[in-house]
């Protein structure tokens, strides 16, 4: 199964911008789609975005659109979340998913990152 190492968290102030990223080294990268989940205080995981192998096709929440991007570098196996005008409700653990894919963006993922904490302050 794929290990996926997260980093970039951290305490930002409302308006703020961080980047994420999560490396999966010593596997095939382009063949699986890679997500990003969060999972606020008391509440449960959501989707954030994902993105196919190719990077043909992305995804996002209806709440991270037009401020968070998400991207990745095949070379680097490694996929990143830009997040751009941060507010206080981001606040939350990030954490980066991978599964296996044909192109498409699955809707279950089998491999998982340790988390990567973001705080936004108001």
């Amino acid at each position: 199964q794929v290990r996926l190492v997260e980093s970039g968290g951290g305490l930002v102030q409302a308006g703020g911008s961080l980047r994420l990223s999560c490396a999966a080294p010593g596997r095939t990268f382009r063949s699986y789609a890679m997500g990003w989940f969060r999972q606020a205080p008391g509440k449960e995981r959501e989707f954030v975005a994902a993105m196919s192998g190719s990077g043909g096709s992305i995804y996002y929440a209806d709440s991270v659109k037009g401020r968070f991007t998400i991207f990745r570098d095949n070379a680097q196996n490694t996929v990143y979340l830009q997040m751009n005008s941060l507010k206080p409700e981001d606040t939350a653990v990030y954490y980066c998913a991978a599964e296996v894919s044909d192109g498409g963006i699955p809707v279950e993922y089998s491999a998982w990152g340790q988390g990567t904490r973001v705080t936004v302050s108001s």
